[in-house]
């Protein structure tokens, strides 16, 4: 059961990097303005194991969160990170969510390598604030989302 969780986990996050729309004229269209979508799923957020990993650096510019990590392997080719949200929200003044980054890692190399990885983070505005504090597991600190 724990390869089958494993599996879907890294297909998902393969189909997320890879997922891109285009602006085809239809105002219904969605548009992915930067990187990889977070994934809004309670039950894959309490339930996803993580390789181990450190983040070395992150950076919020608009609605785009870079972050780098830092683990071992091979090259980094098939490193996958998802960013995925529990979809809470606390009825604080500004909102806060609670996250976490989930780290795919098959490679068995000795090699310490770096890759960064941008999120896009539109999906987790809220309705009726213009900033939400974000809580991401394995950050020191949390980050205040103005949009």
């Amino acid at each position: 059961m724990k390869l089958k969780k494993r599996i879907y986990i890294l297909v998902l996050g393969c189909v997320l990097m890879n997922f891109q729309c285009e602006d085809s004229g239809n105002e219904d269209a969605m548009i992915i303005s930067c990187g990889i979508e977070v994934v809004n799923d309670s039950v894959l957020y309490e339930s996803a194991e993580s390789s181990y990993f450190g983040v070395l650096n992150y950076n919020l510019e608009g609605d785009c969160l870079s972050v780098t990590i830092s683990s071992s392997g091979c090259d980094a080719s098939t490193w996958g990170l998802t960013l995925i949200d529990s979809e809470t929200i606390t009825e604080s003044l500004p909102p806060q969510r609670e996250l976490r980054l989930i780290f795919y890692n098959n490679e068995a190399c000795l090699a310490v390598l770096e890759k960064e990885e941008i999120f896009d983070l539109v999906a987790l505005q809220v309705e009726g604030a213009n900033e939400v504090v974000l809580n991401i597991e394995g950050l020191p600190e949390s980050i205040l989302y103005t949009y």
